[in-house]
Parts: C-alpha cells; sequence; structure tokens
C-alpha cells in the first residue's frame, strides 16, 4: 500500500494526529457506555462526524480512493458541523457570560473561515497562516471550555469532557499538517 508522505517528521505529524484523536475517540466512547445513551447522545453524534474525519484522514494518508479535494471538503464539513452542533446550535451552559460570549464569537469565526476556505473556486491559493488560523481558533476555543470546566464544580463527567474538548482541535491540526505538506511537494 502506497502512503502520501514520505518523510519522517511528515508522518509523524499526521501519525500522532491520528493516534491522540482515536484515542480520545474511544475514551468518548466508552464514556457514553459508561454513562449511557440517554444521558450522552450529543458526544455520540459529535464522534461519529469525528470518526467520519478519521476515516478520511487513513484513506487519505494511504491514497485510497479519496482525492485531495474530497478530503479536504468532506474534513471541513464534518469539522464544520461540529463547530455548529457543539458551539453554536447546542452550546454548552456557561454561566459567565463574557466567557459564554467569546465562545460563541470564535465558534462563529470558526464556521466562517471554514465556509471561506471552500467557498473559493481557487482554494490552493488560501495561505498556511489562514489555515493555521482555523486551528488557533480551534485551540482558543478549547482552552476556553477548559477553563469553564475548572471553574464548575468538577463532577465525574468531567474528565471525559475535557477529552472530548480537545478532539476537534487535534483533527484541525492533521487537516492543517495535511494541507501544509501537500503544498511543499
Amino acid at each position: 500500500m502506497e502512503i502520501r508522505f514520505k518523510k519522517k517528521s511528515e508522518i509523524f505529524d499526521v501519525g500522532i494526529t491520528a493516534v491522540a484523536a482515536i484515542l480520545s475517540v474511544v475514551i468518548m466512547l466508552y464514556g457514553v457506555l459508561h454513562f449511557g445513551i440517554s444521558q450522552t447522545w450529543p458526544e455520540l453524534v459529535l464522534n461519529l462526524f469525528y470518526i467520519a474525519c478519521l476515516v478520511m484522514m487513513g484513506m487519505y494518508f494511504f491514497k485510497y480512493r479519496i482525492s485531495k479535494e474530497q478530503f479536504y471538503y468532506w474534513c471541513t464539513v464534518c469539522v464544520g458541523t461540529t463547530v455548529l452542533l457543539r458551539d453554536i446550535l447546542f452550546p454548552p451552559k456557561i454561566s459567565n457570560y463574557p466567557l459564554h460570549l467569546a465562545c460563541l464569537v470564535l465558534a462563529v469565526a470558526l464556521v466562517m473561515m471554514l465556509t471561506f476556505f471552500y467557498a473559493r473556486k481557487d482554494w490552493k491559493t488560501y495561505s498556511k497562516g489562514n489555515l493555521w488560523m482555523i486551528f488557533i481558533i480551534d485551540m482558543l476555543l478549547a482552552i476556553i471550555y477548559n477553563i469553564v470546566i475548572y471553574m464548575e464544580p468538577i463532577d465525574e463527567t468531567s474528565n471525559y469532557m475535557m477529552v472530548e474538548i480537545w478532539i476537534r482541535p487535534t483533527i484541525t491540526y492533521g487537516l492543517v499538517a495535511c494541507y501544509i505538506k501537500e503544498t511543499q511537494e
């Protein structure tokens, strides 16, 4: 089976992303089984999108039946859908209004950046800086959610929520790494 990237550093970037995301998804699936589907069904829906991204990442890495355009398009759609569901339509309850507003603003900015990335006819002209901004905004969202979890009373679900928060930035990093490695060739 042929792989897309040849250098060890490129393989490491994509590999570490895949391993971290797979471990996170497995932990979240365990959390869904542990707490029951009635309480954790939103995480299960989000995990389906994350699993789709991971499968597409594997197909892309091994050059199996997916083109570059399909990979970037569908992974971006999956990530954008998770942002829309998790952060905009069904945002977590945050008692601190400024943090809640910051999360909404960052989520809307992230969806707009993801939409702009694929609304362009010549998507290859999108700069590396713009792609890193997608990752940075996603990471800022995760950091704010971590702060909110530490501010709230910690319960049994807190550890699972901290894992779930970091799945999307990990996948976003993988997308950015794949795109940057691809444009360097």
